[in-house]
């Protein structure tokens, strides 16, 4: 089969047309063989005119391979291959003397609108059947005109049975392939869709995610009981200058895949990464009656762990964050979507971790009030708090 030249540019990255190109090559190889070897039968019968046509269709398809080989001028090849494919069938039913003389080889012309309809757009095949239908026509009014040429039985027999099961095997092979291609297709189609849905949920919950994809353009919701955690690495702004960026991105991101496992543990939401600080919130976008309990249980997990591991071979610190209540969630952007929340809890969560030290989880009178009689809590006094003024703040120490 001829290749496809490099410089052909309208085809490349568009495999329905790559395949296009493929079938009709295979297809036009296929069919100008058997025109040799109808040739032959003609010409052992002595019908010499007869064998000329399918040997000139044999000839001219070949060099019309060779052609599009060279110069990868598809819509000129196609339109060449449909040509002949259609006129020459035509021409040997006249010479042969009639539909009936030429044991059906006008069959063949039907290949035309068939290949129209493969390998060109589907409102062009139709120009290509009328023409079928026109000469098909044409051929029954000539019929009384026509002197049918002398062929023995048994030949004219065998030429009807090719000439069917030829029509029929290039029909039934051409169809299955294409079928074969496009159902190929449909499988990377679904494993490519399957890929970017995978990369929407990894970046929104599924619940917006779903809301995005049926057509939804604006997604803000009100939620009463919300619990944010806000985790910061201490002393990593220093660590930055002693790395070079290949460890430095390697240390970040163990860290972030454990606190990304944390979140699927606790099936909680991972709504941001700033820097070197992690955001999770429970009860968005599904509310949950635990929320402040589950984000507690993750915080003295995620505590424990950072002080009896290493990340990428670096000891490092965890400072927590923790408030609960009431937020607006939405999505915001429309080239690079984010879901976010705002509201007094989350600013208030940011405020615990920012003020608090190594080692330690603080949370809010909010958050101390729902977990208390299911985690020790200490009291820190009465501290001044960046835009809140005076507030009382909480030390989780762990479980009661």
């Amino acid at each position: 089969m001829a290749s496809i030249p490099a410089r052909y540019q309208p085809f490349d990255g568009l495999e329905e047309s790559r395949l296009k190109v493929s079938i009709l090559t295979i297809s036009s190889v296929l069919i100008a063989t058997m025109g040799i070897f109808w040739g032959a039968i003609y010409y052992w019968q002595d019908i010499i005119w007869a064998a000329v046509i399918p040997w000139s269709y044999s000839v001219i398809s070949f060099l019309g391979i060779g052609v599009f080989s060279r110069t990868g001028r598809f819509a000129f090849f196609r339109f060449s291959q449909l040509l002949i494919t259609l006129v020459l069938p035509f021409m040997l039913t006249l010479t042969l003397g009639g539909l009936t003389a030429s044991s059906g080889v006008m069959l063949w012309s039907l290949t035309s609108p068939l290949g129209a309809l493969l390998f060109d757009k589907r409102q062009r095949a139709l120009p290509w059947f009328v023409a079928f239908m026109v000469l098909l026509l044409f051929t029954v009014v000539l019929q009384p005109y026509l002197q049918p040429v002398e062929i023995t039985a048994w030949v004219s027999n065998v030429l009807l049975l090719l000439n069917l099961a030829g029509v029929s095997f290039v029909a039934f092979i051409l169809i299955s392939y294409f079928i074969r291609k496009r159902d190929e297709a449909h499988v990377l189609l679904h494993k490519e869709r399957e890929k970017s849905e995978g990369l929407l949920l990894n970046i929104l919950p599924a619940k917006i995610a779903g809301e995005l994809k049926a057509g939804q353009t604006t997604i803000a919701e009100h939620f009463d009981e919300v619990t944010i955690m806000f985790a910061d690495l201490v002393g990593f702004t220093p660590l930055t200058a002693q790395l070079n960026p290949n460890k430095l991105l390697n240390v970040l991101n163990a860290v972030f895949s454990y606190m990304d496992d944390l979140v699927e543990k606790y099936k909680v939401e991972k709504i941001k990464t700033i820097g070197d600080c992690y955001m999770i919130a429970a009860g968005v976008p599904e509310p949950r009656p635990d929320h402040a309990m589950v984000v507690a249980d993750l915080a003295l997990e995620a505590m424990v762990h950072f002080r009896q591991h290493t990340f990428s071979g670096h000891q490092l610190d965890l400072r927590i964050g923790i408030s609960s209540g009431p937020v607006v969630a939405g999505v915001i952007g429309r080239k690079k979507f984010m879901y976010d929340l705002w509201g007094d809890a989350v600013n208030l969560a940011s405020r615990m971790e920012s003020s608090g030290e190594a080692g330690q989880i603080r949370v809010s009178g909010s958050t101390c009030r729902l977990i208390c009689k299911r985690f020790r809590c200490q009291s820190l006094g009465e501290q001044l708090i960046k835009g809140k003024g005076s507030l009382e703040v909480y030390q989780l120490l762990g479980k009661l």
